[in-house]
């Protein structure tokens, strides 16, 4: 689905940036353009950007 239509990023993009530990909305707007025209879209993707690196980190092995 496109979360920014302006710059055509994708939730796809969105989550591939989190899994390369984009953490915050301003380095997934330097990293891909998203939320960087009209700011419409900075909400939904900083949710997504959350919600995606939340479910990386849960799948990381917890140290001993």
């Amino acid at each position: 689905m496109y979360v920014c239509v302006c710059n055509g990023v994708t939730d796809r993009d969105i989550r591939r940036a989190a899994d390369a530990g984009c953490r915050e909305l301003a380095e997934l707007t330097a990293r891909t353009g998203c939320a960087s025209a009209c700011g419409c879209c900075a909400s939904l993707a900083a949710a997504l950007l959350d919600e995606a690196a939340c479910d990386r980190d849960a799948a990381l092995p917890v140290a001993a």
